[in-house]
């Protein structure tokens, strides 16, 4: 149930009400007794569910989501595919060659 304010138009007296979403507006000022009381628009709460149907996550603080937007890549198009950032696996090593490539028959000299 929500907690709503009120403020009375004739006296200012500004009050809260635990009530229903259901239940009628109160129009009696406590304060002054007057019919003059009405209901204003808050900015509400921040809705939290409970039960075994949420995963604990679902409410992390400000610090974790931050990581986790270090943790992201940028997303910069510019930088993907390029050869700069990771060279092949067979550019570093030199020590291996490829083999000879085999000859053609009559290619060699003859004897």
């Amino acid at each position: 149930m929500p907690t709503y304010d009120y403020e009375c138009a004739a006296c200012g007296h500004a009050f809260e009400k635990f009530q229903s979403i259901t239940a009628p507006a109160v129009r009696k000022c406590p304060a002054c007794g007057k019919p003059k009381a009405r209901r204003l628009i808050g900015t509400g709460a921040g809705v939290i569910f409970k039960g075994s149907g949420f995963y604990c996550t679902d409410y992390r603080d400000k610090s974790y989501k931050q990581a986790a937007q270090k943790d992201k890549p940028t997303g910069d198009s510019s930088s993907k595919g390029s050869s700069a950032e990771k060279p092949p696996a067979s550019a570093g090593k030199s020590s291996s060659k490829a083999p000879p490539a085999p000859k053609s028959p009559g290619s060699g000299p003859t004897r």
